[in-house]
């Protein structure tokens, strides 16, 4: 598919536009490609500069900021323009916006700038042109006053009205009008198509896509925006198990550090409940790691049929599971993983399946019939897939992809560059470091995609996020402590990383 005829959601915009800024290209550059785009196209409709009156309404957020990049560049070319701020110049708190409405504030010259705190202040538009910048992806609900007037104003204006990335109202996503939305004539929509354009060509209008000079790696790698976007804040009535209850089910009597080191991640990541089924003496050295951990013994030494009626209790009571660190190959244990694979189905609940469990599922592998992610390294990913795959990253991507469609999964393939994919979407992510290869580090990465899953977070989304968090903890633990990692150590680094992500552009190197 050409780039151009991409579409993407509301929430991809968000994630690229953080990723961008992440590979050191900021708000402000877009934005001011933006502006200067959209001012090239307005320049190349008109037929005279002389008497051409053009009115730019702009919201106090970035696609504001975006309109008053533009007005700016206009009136930089010998255009008559007057920018209605609808709302209030405090209100505009976005780096970059502020940045573009202290331009206009300095330009009293050459732009007639109006602010409109009050729907009573809007007056009728007489201008030939009309860009619409008043709200952006981010519209949650109806309309309300002085946009909802504002938008009305518009729309009752004889003038050609251009819509900056989507018209004001319209649903990014699906198209549907929160209440009332701006019937533009022509929309430029930046960097890529959205989804609710293609579905209400009416209130779109000509639609061109404005190439801003985000990175494609902005898309194709994992970055902080894959993880902030899946974040949910805690309302302050929240309840124990309102963020999840995480059924870890590993451990034998040669690995016992495997399932704690999971579970100590899902604590890390958000997750309410932690269980951890083991058998006994696993268990017991489980729960000597720390007391966050809650702990199910399960009789023997290793995992074995008989217990599965033990535990389908638990699994009921999880939002999602985790099968397979450290768990070991007994044929016991073999008829045991498939036994909880078939209850987790029957059951609907999402599935990890990480280590020993993958290598046990290769020997039947079949289709899965509920949500599940599957955490191989390259050696792994043999075995499941029945071939080897080269060094070759395309390859790699093609094979991942592959295999995802064949066991309705996704894939997450561990490597110097891991892969993501459901099949259908994939993502790249390059963070870690050759520290990592110590043992441990995987049984990290799948004890955050578990929390992840059991905060009911999509399997594909969740992988992506955990992937690149998990390197990215071991990033900043190398840069901060020196050459040495252990997944203890890691662990510990992963409220860091969330940080990190949370708190936003400018993003920090965190390499040496």
């Amino acid at each position: 598919m050409n780039a151009a005829d991409r579409t993407i959601s509301g929430d991809e915009r968000q994630i690229i536009e953080l990723n961008s800024e992440y590979l050191g290209v900021t708000h402000l550059q877009l934005m001011e490609a933006a502006g200067c785009g959209i001012a090239r196209e307005v320049a190349s409709r008109a037929r005279t500069r002389a008497n051409l009156r053009i009115d730019v309404f702009a919201g106090p957020g970035k696609n504001g900021g975006d309109s008053l990049s533009a007005a700016r560049h206009l009136a930089s070319q010998g255009f008559h323009v007057k920018v209605t701020l609808v709302g209030k110049s405090r209100d505009v708190t976005d780096l970059a916006a502020k940045q573009q409405l202290n331009s206009i504030l300095q330009m009293k010259d050459s732009i007639v700038l109006e602010e409109v705190q009050d729907s009573s202040q809007l007056r009728s538009v007489q201008s030939d042109l009309i860009i619409d910048g008043l709200l952006g992806t981010g519209v949650k609900g109806d309309l309300r006053q002085p946009v909802l007037g504002a938008v009305n104003m518009i729309n009752a204006s004889k003038g050609f009205k251009i819509a900056v990335d989507l018209p004001s109202g319209l649903d990014s996503d699906t198209g549907e009008p929160h209440g009332e939305a701006v019937r533009a004539d022509l929309t430029i929509t930046l960097h890529r198509k959205k989804l609710g354009l293609l579905k209400n060509p009416g209130h779109t209008g000509e639609l061109i896509v404005l190439s801003i000079g985000i990175p494609l790696e902005a898309e194709t790698y994992a970055g902080p925006g894959d993880f902030s976007t899946i974040w949910r804040p805690r309302p302050s009535a929240s309840h124990k198990g309102d963020f999840g209850r995480l059924l870890i089910i590993g451990g034998s009597e040669n690995f016992t550090g495997a399932p704690a080191f999971s579970a100590l991640a899902a604590t890390k990541c958000g997750t309410d409940l932690v269980y951890v089924a083991s058998p006994e003496p696993t268990a017991n050295i489980v729960a000597s790691y720390s007391p966050d951990l809650i702990t199910i013994r399960l009789n023997g030494d290793h995992l074995k049929p008989s217990e599965v009626n033990e535990l389908e209790r638990w699994l009921k009571l999880a939002d999602a599971v985790v099968l397979g660190p450290g768990i070991g190959l007994h044929e016991d244990t073999k008829e045991f993983v498939w036994k909880i694979i078939a209850l987790a189905e029957t059951l609907n609940k999402p599935l990890v399946l990480d280590a020993d469990a993958l290598k046990i599922f290769a020997e039947k592998k079949r289709r899965l019939k509920t949500i599940a992610v599957m955490t191989p390294h390259q050696g792994e990913f043999a075995v499941v897939a029945g071939e080897k795959i080269g060094d070759n990253l395309e390859s790699r991507v093609e094979s991942a992809e592959q295999l995802a469609v064949e066991v309705g999964s996704t894939i997450i393939l561990k490597g110097h560059v891991d892969i993501t994919t459901d099949g259908k979407h994939t993502k790249l992510n390059r963070t870690g470091n050759p520290y990592m290869t110590v043992g441990g580090t995987g049984d990290v990465l799948t004890g955050i995609l578990g929390g992840f899953l059991a905060q009911n977070i999509h399997s594909f989304k969740a992988s992506a996020a955990a992937a690149f968090l998990n390197g990215l903890a071991g990033d900043m633990l190398i840069a901060e402590n020196g050459p040495a990692i252990s997944p203890s150590s890691l662990v510990e680094y992963i409220p860091k990383a969330m940080k990190y992500c949370l708190e936003g552009p400018p993003y920090p190197s965190i390499r040496k």
